[in-house]
């Protein structure tokens, strides 16, 4: 198993700057935030500018785990859907030039008042079931967040959703920080959905006990914040082992949204913690 990281804090850095932190700190791999903009790699890139790139991350003894697109390609505007969809394709021929076997991406969010289960029914599955034989035959696999606020909050998703796209390459980068705040035992997710598991987050979640007995738990996200791992309530110990358990070897990235450090310093912490278990 691995610790990486998630570029998507470096966005606006070149890959130059990503690669000399990433290299000297100890990192394993780097999952690479490849959404237009990005200015370390993006899938507007030429393929020569982004071969050139790629070999960069490598020639530090770097691996890249995924690269990821996190983009709603279920959203309600038709023509930014288009859009997210196309980049979502462009990142499997990146992902596939550069000899990357993830490509990172999400399930999409309900559309314009739609539920949950009706969008999975009309736009995602649809979409996923047409764009994976073509990532399959690129030698790639698409790593589904499991971000709340999209169409797989729940694990009773998770099944709606696998049913209806039933790809082998079409799986999960499995993120705890999202279960947990929900209640939802993550422990007995690696275990019922091993075999989906290609990729994991390593982000953690803390729960402000004070505000939420004060607040109650309807008040959205003022009672919980997401943290480094080791400064929340998830047992990576126990984590990391049920994933060995059921037959992950991948990368942990690590997702830094912990606005209590500062980017490096938030890295660093949670690459430290994590080396006791990986």
């Amino acid at each position: 198993m691995q610790v990486g990281l998630l570029t998507a804090r470096h966005r606006s850095d070149t890959m130059d700057v990503i690669v000399d932190f990433a290299a000297e700190a100890g990192f394993d791999a780097l999952e690479v935030d490849v959404r237009p903009g990005c200015a370390h790699l993006s899938v507007e890139m030429d393929a020569a500018e982004a071969a050139d790139i790629v070999a960069q991350v490598r020639d530090a003894g770097l691996e890249i785990s995924q690269m990821s697109c996190f983009l709603d390609i279920s959203d309600a505007d038709e023509q930014a859907r288009q859009a997210n969809q196309e980049a979502l394709r462009k990142a499997v021929d990146l992902a596939s030039a550069s000899g990357v076997a993830n490509v990172g991406c999400l399930a999409g969010k309900p559309c314009g008042g739609m539920s949950r289960e009706k969008t999975i029914t009309e736009l995602a599955a649809p979409f996923y079931n047409e764009i994976c034989p073509m990532a399959a035959d690129k030698g790639v696999r698409f790593t589904m967040e499991n971000w709340f606020a999209t169409n797989i909050m729940h694990l009773g998703h998770w099944e709606q959703i696998f049913e209806a796209v039933p790809h082998d390459n079409f799986g999960l980068n499995f993120d705890p920080s999202h279960l947990y705040h929900q209640q939802i035992d993550y422990l007995r997710a690696v275990e019922v959905f091993k075999d989906k598991i290609f990729h994991s987050h390593a982000k953690d979640t803390e729960i402000l006990a004070h505000k939420l007995a004060w607040l109650g738990n309807r008040d959205e996200r003022s009672w919980w914040r997401y943290v480094i791992p080791g400064f929340g309530e998830i047992n990576w110990g126990v984590y990391i082992a049920r994933l060995r358990d059921n037959g992950f070897d991948g990368t942990l990235s690590i997702e830094h949204e912990d606005r209590a450090f500062g980017r490096e310093e938030g890295f660093e912490k949670g690459l430290r913690y994590l080396r006791q278990f990986v």
